[in-house]
């Protein structure tokens, strides 16, 4: 009966538990410190977004007043002409073309740019 089992146990292919529970727990701490950091550069990258459209528009209002005179346009809709894309905040223009965010999905406006809205609980 011993040879049996022996020869049985020669043959047999495959990982054992404790294999596997270790890459479990390697792949779990990989998780841990990674998934933190890649959240990271996601919420940074929609500040990057929100702000990069803040300069654009700030730019299509600079344009527009370039061709009319240095006269600033009354909404940034009228500066229009100067962007492509859609524009997903709210903003105002003041009589000397400085644009001013007053609404971005998820952002809070801060020292003259977008910055992200911290929720408190």
């Amino acid at each position: 009966m011993y040879n049996f089992m022996r020869k049985l146990r020669k043959h047999q292919k495959g990982f054992t538990l404790i294999e596997l529970l270790v890459v479990v727990a390697i792949l779990g701490v990989l998780a841990a410190v990674i998934v933190p950091n890649v959240a990271k550069f996601i919420g940074s990258g929609a500040v990057e977004a929100a702000n990069t459209e803040l300069s654009n528009v700030q730019l299509a209002v600079t344009a527009y007043m370039a061709e009319h005179s240095g006269t600033a346009p009354t909404t940034v809709a009228d500066a229009s002409a100067y962007y492509s894309g859609t524009i997903k905040g709210t903003y105002t223009v003041d009589t000397n073309g400085t644009v001013t965010g007053t609404a971005y999905p998820g952002m809070t406006w801060s020292n003259g740019q977008w910055a992200k809205a911290t929720t408190e609980e």
